[in-house]
């Protein structure tokens, strides 16, 4: 079964072909600059090497025929007509308190969707837009809806509540919600399945960690507490995202520079965290330069975002009662070695011990980077959204239960 993933950004779409029986992947790339003269399409070619291709689009619909018609077209195609899709799962950002689990996407799967536009509208109308794209362009072919916030929906309430007036939640809906659900879900499965022992009996702290960055505690195959919450912003320090911050320190800084709601949310999503606090960069590796050349910010940078990490780690393991395993995964989680000692290191008391020199060779492989003496493991696990969401569509296409 050949299953197209799509993840709709507001500029962007990124897609995978994956013939889900073997897992292989056909194609994949991304169109970015949607709406803008300089727009394109990149891809991998068979042979590895990357090719970018100049479009003229205005919108979601352009670019995912423009994806469709790459993966079809006789230059760079690796199937030959639209026919050969048997189905299209879709990254969803939100799906409020109205899904806990991956669905096929029907009229009335669209309504709720749309429903959740307040709480998430930046990202749900464009999931809207690539839905409704394939629709127009492959209208028998069925799709199905990965929701990122789904995994999360087994929190208690006192981890989901947020301390402010009832009302708030009951009227608005106003909660801790999670993300990077699909990504913790498939990472605590795999790393059960890499370690062979049973999902059910295991604590487990799952890291994803990168530009983007969230932490879950996961008891007996449920998650009970992560640290994102009604929106992305909140929890781990992140590349231009704020992380935990005193509301008040926000309230203060847009009464002393006279700025809009528009403006602080401009300001806490794409201008703060790494990049903010270091006024170098989002990205960790150029962080890590910097740190080697001596640079006193980036140092500071560094420290508070491994701090943060660090933070929920403990604070999961005790709520949890002690941890089992924990994961690294995410482009930082995967590849920065420091990171993973840093944050590994002042965990001793709790039995962790890492394998530094393993560690320090380890780069996105499936590999246990703790001592065999090790009360907890600790584990890399690249993450695989992409699969995990063409196996919940095969799954929800062929009429059997979503594991």
């Amino acid at each position: 079964m050949n299953i197209l993933v799509l993840n709709c950004g507001s500029s962007s779409v990124k897609y995978k072909l994956i013939e889900i029986k073997e897992n292989k992947i056909l194609a994949e790339g991304g169109v970015e600059k949607i709406g803008l003269p300089d727009a394109f399409i990149k891809f991998k070619l068979a042979d590895g090497s990357k090719k970018t291709v100049d479009l003229d689009i205005t919108d979601h619909q352009g670019a995912i025929k423009s994806i469709l018609d790459t993966i079809t077209g006789e230059e760079y195609g690796c199937i030959k007509s639209f026919e050969e899709i048997d189905a299209v799962g879709h990254r969803v950002v939100h799906g409020g308190e109205k899904f806990n689990k991956s669905v096929l996407i029907t009229d009335e799967v669209i309504a709720k969707v749309k429903e959740c536009y307040d709480i998430a509208p930046l990202h749900n109308p464009v999931n809207i837009a690539g839905i409704d794209a394939i629709s127009n362009i492959l209208p028998n072919v069925p799709q199905v809806g990965v929701f990122d916030t789904a995994f999360h929906q087994t929190m208690p309430a006192k981890s989901y509540m947020y301390a402010l007036p009832y009302k708030f939640y009951k009227e608005d809906g106003v909660r801790r919600y999670g993300f990077h659900g699909t990504s913790h879900r498939y990472v605590s499965k795999r790393v059960c399945e890499f370690l062979g022992v049973k999902y059910e009996d295991q604590k487990i702290i799952t890291c994803h960690v990168g530009n983007g960055g969230s932490i879950t505690a996961i008891d007996h195959g449920k998650s009970i507490d992560t640290s994102m919450g009604l929106t992305p912003t909140e929890g781990l320090m992140m590349g231009t995202r704020v992380g935990d911050v005193d509301p008040g320190a926000l309230t203060f800084i847009m009464e002393k520079h006279n700025l809009t709601a528009k403006d602080m949310q401009n300001i806490i999503n794409k201008q703060s965290g790494i990049a903010g606090v270091t006024e170098i960069s989002s990205d960790m590796r150029e962080i890590e330069a910097a740190v080697n050349a001596g640079d006193e910010r980036a140092v500071l940078g560094l420290d508070m975002y491994e701090q943060r990490i660090l933070k929920y780690v403990g604070a999961y393991a005790a709520e949890m009662g002690g941890v089992d395993i924990i994961v690294f995964t995410g482009g930082v989680g995967e590849n920065q070695t420091g990171v993973r000692e840093n944050v590994c290191a002042p965990l001793g008391f709790m039995g962790v011990k890492l394998d530094n020199e393993l560690n320090a060779k380890v780069r996105g492989t499936e590999t246990v980077i703790s001592t065999p003496d090790s009360k907890v493991k600790v584990v890399v696990i690249p993450t695989d959204e992409e699969y995990l969401i063409a196996r919940d569509t095969e799954a929800i296409v062929e009429g059997r239960e979503v594991e």
